[in-house]
């Protein structure tokens, strides 16, 4: 199948790790969003992801897999997602890993399916924010220079501002998208109802819906229905 994230507006980000039933898995899969995005920030293995994998794949929706460790990349994905933690402290979510993973699989790898993504990570009480050891302590001129950073510098195709459970400031989240002139700025964070879905999508390219899922399936449902043209 071919992707073009330039037409997403909206995803459904499910966890491995978590358990969801095969009646909901069909009404996420049906619900008419653009595509399900599969990580998870722990728990995230070979055999969970395999398992989901399988499960997304008796419906047409695109699937992509957002890479979190080298040990839980399977194929058979649309694409890969491969996260650069640009307010990381520690190298290894900026390089390491990635350095590690070429190493074993760079030679057999299709560059055609792999996408960089520039992640700012932004609630400091998060897992995210904990296990990437990302210094979330950031004024706006530094969330908009490390915006640029991925966009310019580094040619990323995708910058995500990650609030992980907390709903982000959307006035940040639009300045960020504003000064992007190549990348595609995906937002996710405590999207939990049609009105912040509503209000995230004005201010992103991109709305990822993920923690609701597993709370309040028809919430996270509504959040489908949003403006996809771009007013």
């Amino acid at each position: 199948m071919i992707v073009d994230i330039r037409q997403w507006k909206h995803v459904f980000k499910l966890d491995p790790d978590r358990e969801l039933s095969d009646q909901a898995l069909d009404q996420i899969c049906m619900s008419g969003t653009d595509g399900i995005l599969v990580g998870g920030s722990t728990g995230v293995t070979f055999d969970n992801t395999v398992d989901l994998l399988a499960r997304i794949r008796q419906y047409e929706v695109p699937c992509v897999l957002e890479v979190s460790n080298q040990e839980a990349i399977v194929p058979g994905f649309d694409l890969f997602l491969i996260p650069v933690v640009m307010n990381s402290s520690d190298p290894k979510w900026i390089v390491g890993q990635h350095h590690a993973a070429l190493k074993e699989y760079g030679a057999i790898l299709n560059w055609d399916e792999i996408l960089a993504e520039g992640y700012i990570i932004l609630n400091e009480d998060s897992t995210a924010a904990r296990v990437t050891s990302a210094n979330t302590h950031l004024e706006s001129k530094d969330v908009t220079a490390y915006a640029r950073m991925a966009d310019k510098l580094f040619r990323m195709p995708i910058v995500y501002i990650e609030y992980s459970g907390q709903y982000g400031n959307m006035e940040l989240v639009r300045r960020t998208k504003e000064t992007l002139e190549q990348a595609r700025l995906f937002y996710g964070g405590g999207i939990d109802s049609l009105d912040k879905a509503r209000e995230a999508a004005l201010a992103a390219d991109t709305i990822v819906v993920g923690n609701i899922i597993y709370s309040d399936l028809e919430s996270a449902l509504q959040t489908v229905n949003i403006d996809r043209t771009g007013r």
